[in-house]
């Protein structure tokens, strides 16, 4: 720019002696020439100087907005305290770098003091804009915001780690917290605070909603409406022009936020109940109480009689001899049904077994019954069995068996009616 004006003056001085300049006989003025000239190199050195500062603006325009939009979005998706702080310092920071490189680069157009300052106010006041642009779409999309905050908070610790909704979380701790978190972030968005002046919106927010004030019975309503700080569509402390969220919108807002994130709450509730009931191996307490009152005479009855309380422990070892010879749990490994028939197919073979070694121990012989190791062989060979598309073809042979123990106590379980036959040779021998 500072070319172009040289050059301008280059032109008058060679332009000037044209006026001394004078023909005889002839009338010539050159005096509306030259002032015709004069205009149009001014016109010409104007247009090109607005040029460049137009120019030259955009270009610490575009610089500014790169440095304050994404900086300023992710302050408000974290939502914290000092929101509204950290970004009056963010724009404070880049507009005084913008000007420190903007007011260089002015002072080759020599323009006036006036010019300059109104240049160096468009640009803060440019930055201001950008900053202002973002917190109002910022407060366009707080019901989203505060739900994903809702979600993360409420399924969530402290170290980021999901939630298992067992019998230990209390989750109306978890729910005022995950509440509390998302209604400071409609407090941050509600107002424009670049000025940095206090005001009462969060304090009323959280007193009005969060603590659940703002049920009233409908014939009370008038007067707790005109008491009803959110019943106004402005803010004490905040101009019209710095709103973003009028207290109204602001209860409607938390309305619709409470509705919508109900659901969540409620499956917690429902996991945590189910994660009780399926941990929890004894009856209701009630239950319980009943169970003891109406067997209070049976219970008598057992201490009157000490033979029950022999036969109810012989019966407990010979249920627990049973699980254990049978193997129950590993049985129902390949499937209920299978295991059901595996083990009805094995109870009766299985019983008179420990019938035979209880014999043989009262007499003082060896017993002559099934060994753990047959017993285990012979429950894969029924499982096998099961498994197979052809249940004759994949049995297991007697002589695979006989090779570890005794042919005598080897049984075959391809079928029940196998086994039976099998019991009864033994049982005519």
């Amino acid at each position: 720019m500072e070319v172009h004006t040289h050059h301008s003056l280059h032109l008058f001085e060679l332009l000037s002696p044209i006026s001394d300049a004078s023909i005889r006989h002839a009338n010539w003025d050159a005096s509306k020439v030259l002032d015709k000239l004069h205009r149009d190199i001014e016109v010409h050195v104007s247009s090109v100087r607005n040029d460049k500062l137009s120019e030259l603006q955009a270009t610490y325009d575009k610089q500014i907005r790169a440095a304050l939009a994404e900086p300023v979005e992710s302050l408000f998706e974290v939502g914290g305290s000092e929101t509204w702080a950290s970004i009056r310092n963010l724009l404070k920071r880049e507009t005084d770098v913008a000007i420190s490189c903007f007011s260089p680069a002015l002072s080759g157009f020599e323009l006036d003091q006036d010019a300059f300052d109104r240049m160096m106010h468009n640009l803060k006041d440019y930055a201001r804009s950008v900053v202002e642009k973002k917190a109002r779409e910022e407060a366009g999309k707080v019901l989203m915001r505060m739900k994903d905050r809702f979600n993360t908070v409420f399924s969530h610790d402290s170290d980021s780690i999901p939630r298992l909704w067992t019998g230990k979380e209390n989750i109306k701790s978890v729910t005022m917290e995950a509440r509390s978190e998302s209604l400071k972030l409609m407090s941050i968005v509600a107002a424009i605070r670049l000025d940095g002046k206090p005001d009462r919106i969060e304090s009323i927010l959280f007193s009005r909603l969060l603590e659940g004030k703002i049920s009233i019975s409908s014939r009370n309503s008038d007067i707790a409406d005109s008491c009803d700080p959110l019943a106004s569509s402005s803010w004490e402390e905040i101009s019209p022009e710095h709103t973003l969220l009028t207290p109204v919108q602001c209860k409607s807002l938390w309305r619709r936020f409470m509705t919508e994130t109900e659901y969540i709450v409620s499956q917690a509730i429902s996991a945590q109940e189910a994660y009780r009931q399926s941990n929890n191996w004894l009856p209701p307490a009630w239950a319980i109480v009943v169970m003891i009152i109406l067997g209070f005479n049976e219970f008598m009855l057992l201490l009157r009689n000490p033979l029950y309380l022999v036969v109810l422990f012989v019966v407990y070892l010979l249920g627990k001899a049973l699980w254990i010879q049978m193997d129950i749990p590993g049985e129902f490994q390949n499937g209920v049904l299978a295991g059901l028939i595996s083990i009805s197919s094995r109870f009766l073979p299985t019983v008179m077994d420990l019938l035979r070694h209880l014999a043989a121990e009262a007499q003082g012989n060896p017993a002559p019954g099934t060994s753990r190791t047959s017993q285990h062989v012979a429950s894969q060979s029924f499982r096998s069995l099961v498994n197979s598309p052809n249940p004759v073809s994949s049995s297991v042979p007697s002589s695979a068996v006989s090779s570890n123990v005794s042919t005598e106590t080897d049984f075959e379980y391809m079928s029940p009616q196998l086994t039976h036959r099998r019991a009864t040779q033994m049982e005519q021998k």
